[in-house]
């Protein structure tokens, strides 16, 4: 269980911690593909086959994150598709309670995202999340994604915290691993980011099933220090 008597800050990751990773997993190995397939006139697969190895390069870099980046390379307008299906956008279950509880603590919420902005603006309009967190981060302000180690020292001149009283949820393993090596002391994984795909391997890493069990946990310890 959590020392929740000794967290203060909540560092919390968007796309596959507080909202589920179907939207993106569609649109990137679906919508994506099949737009791509009609504008130059290739099958779906064929589309499939030529787009999945250059998403797989640059997964961990800033331009994987970037809608600019993949409008340009790809010559679609990503924006303008992500609206297409914006109502496949979805909160994992929970995450409100979890988020008012925790608020209710007295813990600091800060979301900490490598989304771009303009899917950062999209989803918390479609969701809105944003009124829940004290303060929104976004490592494209930074131009380094969380996987580097040196977008933590640039979040702490941002958000002052205490290593040894943070704890970070995230669904990127790399991420979560940049995040320990620079000395974050709790750190959760997310065992299913996506609701409609598998359980993951979630590594070295402790996980979470949902946010239900964040609920009953910080909810039994402030009983305890109560």
């Amino acid at each position: 269980m959590l020392p929740w008597n000794r967290i203060q800050t909540l560092l919390l990751d968007m796309d596959g911690t507080l909202l589920d990773l179907h939207f993106d997993n569609h649109f990137w190995l679906e919508h994506v593909p099949l737009r791509y397939a009609e504008r130059h006139g290739l099958a779906p697969d064929e589309a499939k086959a030529r787009l999945y190895p250059r998403f797989r390069a640059m997964e961990g870099t800033m331009q994987w994150y970037c809608v600019n980046y993949w409008t340009e390379q790809l010559d679609l307008d990503i924006a303008e598709l992500k609206r297409e299906i914006r109502e496949l956008i979805a909160i994992h279950p929970h995450v409100t309670d979890f988020l008012d509880l925790a608020r209710a603590h007295g813990k600091e919420i800060v979301l900490v995202t490598n989304a771009h902005h303009m899917a950062l603006e999209l989803k918390l309009q479609e969701t809105a999340l944003g009124g829940h967190f004290d303060r929104q981060i976004c490592s494209h302000d930074f131009g380094r994604p969380k996987e580097d180690r040196r977008f933590w020292d640039w979040l702490k001149d941002r958000v002052p915290y205490r290593e040894d009283a943070a704890l970070l949820i995230d669904d990127s393993l790399p991420v979560l691993r940049s995040a320990r090596d620079y000395g974050i002391e709790h750190l959760r994984a997310v065992k299913r980011p996506d609701t409609r795909g598998p359980e993951r391997d979630t590594g070295e890493f402790e996980a979470i099933d949902g946010f239900d069990e964040l609920i009953r946990s910080l909810g039994s310890e402030g009983c305890r220090s109560g």
